[in-house]
């Protein structure tokens, strides 16, 4: 990614919370669209203590050999608390598929505020507790990333689609089939 696409990918990150309607990531792939799977980035060193079962650890290598839907959010963000039904409906719509749901909260320092977002909403995938943004900082190196951002990995764990801001299920699960039927 040439050195513009990083420092506006950075600026994004800085902003603190993307709007709805966020700029993609890089001109010349739309946010939600599948990256060939020749140009697809490995994800690796994504883990940390399981929001809402303390003590637990949540990693991505958990899920060995799925195509994961990976959603960077916060409690105190807008569009994250927009999206986060849809994304419900996304893993309903997908639960026959060899496909993961996993969150990452990020820069909620009270605990319960973000515990209380995720059973509130009904959220029942898992989601990381990582209030500094540490696995926010390992994923800054793969694409544009804002809160939210949503990433569809394949089965490799490879960067396969990235929407910037809310998503909706319509957005999600077309991307996550064509993932998963990949060879």
């Amino acid at each position: 990614m040439r050195a513009s696409a990083w420092m506006a990918s950075l600026a994004l990150l800085a902003s603190g919370c993307a709007s709805p309607d966020a700029a993609p990531g890089s001109p010349g792939n739309p946010s939600g669209s599948v990256i060939a799977a020749a140009d697809r980035v490995a994800v690796e060193g994504i883990s940390g203590d399981d929001l809402l079962s303390p003590g637990n650890t949540l990693a991505l290598s958990d899920f060995a050999g799925k195509v994961v839907v990976l959603n960077i959010w916060g409690a105190w963000c807008g569009p994250c608390r927009a999206e986060a039904s849809e994304l419900m409906s996304a893993q309903a719509a997908t639960a026959s598929l060899p496909v993961a749901f996993l969150g990452i909260d990020i820069r909620d320092n009270d605990r319960g505020f973000a515990e209380d977002f995720a059973r509130d909403r009904g959220v029942t995938y898992g989601s990381i507790y990582d209030p500094p943004g540490r696995n926010l900082l390992q994923l800054k190196k793969y694409r544009g990333v804002a809160v939210p951002t949503t990433l569809v990995l394949d089965r490799q764990h490879r960067v396969a689609a990235f929407f910037v801001g809310g998503v909706l299920e319509t957005d999600v699960v077309p991307v996550v089939r064509q993932v998963t039927a990949e060879a």
